[in-house]
């Protein structure tokens, strides 16, 4: 490769702007095509009636009414929920101490494997899933990759329909892109928070462990208790990570801004499958 050649990275980067730009060019078109439409109308209504031609007022009135019932193109964040949606659990373990634990998952793949943090299910005498449609059944854990905090589980009993994530490619990011967190902080069901990806190649050392996390995603979306083990999205809905922790220096247990996800294509070598 010379050094003028682009990286494989920065032309994934190129390609993924350049998409954003096509789609918002291809939003914009119904709306520029009824703002059109309804000047040449009035034009040929002055043509043909000019004894009844509209004054300016008229004229301003229809293209404001116009413009303001022209329907936007719907948030990112709106289309991220409704694609990541379906693919979601919540994980609800009873701990050996006598515990409870809370936490999310992902479904990542047609055979049903569900990407979550082992500190969600370490230690559990007994794993509860519960799917989107509301199907619920026991988890068992499949494997593990302790020093990255991740574990794949299994449900014996899955919805009749499921719809496995789409994974991303965290190389494709960079800091200043919007990040979306989805998950079930405190037990709220199924809850969106939006935000930034902050940094890369952090390190993380998760509660009560002697395991130093390397390499991951940090972001400022709102994460909290609940969100462990979900996923971290793109603006298309793709899965680039999962929630692993927060860092509070008052030791206390909710978020200040700072929150670090474990890149997917770390992760997904738990179930031996590419990034995307």
């Amino acid at each position: 490769m010379t050094k003028d050649e682009p990286t494989s990275s920065g032309m994934e980067k190129l390609r993924n702007r350049m998409g954003a730009i096509r789609s918002r060019v291809r939003a914009s078109i119904p709306f520029l095509s009824g703002v059109a439409a309804m000047l040449l109308a009035l034009i040929l209504y002055n043509l043909i009636f000019p004894e009844n031609q509209l004054t300016q007022t008229e004229v301003n009135d229809a293209i404001a009414n116009a413009m303001a019932s022209a329907t936007p193109r719907p948030a990112y964040s709106t289309e991220v929920y409704q694609i990541i949606q379906p693919s979601l659990v919540m994980i609800q373990t009873d701990l050996m101490n006598g515990e409870k634990s809370l936490g999310t998952g992902v479904i990542v793949d047609g055979a049903g494997d569900i990407l979550t943090s082992l500190h969600v299910v370490n230690n559990a005498s007994k794993i509860a899933i519960t799917f989107a449609d509301g199907t619920k059944s026991e988890g068992i854990v499949v494997s593990t990759q302790p020093e990255m905090d991740i574990a794949v589980l299994q449900a014996p009993t899955m919805p009749q329909l499921f719809v496995p994530a789409t994974l991303g490619n965290p190389g494709a990011m960079q800091v200043g892109d919007e990040a979306y967190a989805v998950g079930h902080p405190f037990g709220l069901y199924g809850s969106m928070s939006a935000g930034v990806i902050s940094g890369f190649d952090r390190t993380f050392k998760p509660e009560n462990t002697d395991v130093e996390i390397d390499g991951l995603i940090q972001f400022d979306a709102a994460v909290n208790p609940g969100n462990s083990g979900g996923p971290l999205l793109n603006r298309y809905g793709h899965v680039i990570g999962i929630v692993t922790g927060i860092v509070n220096p008052s030791n206390q247990n909710f978020f200040i801004g700072i929150a670090f996800a474990v890149p997917i294509n770390t992760a997904a070598g738990g179930v031996d499958m590419p990034p995307y």
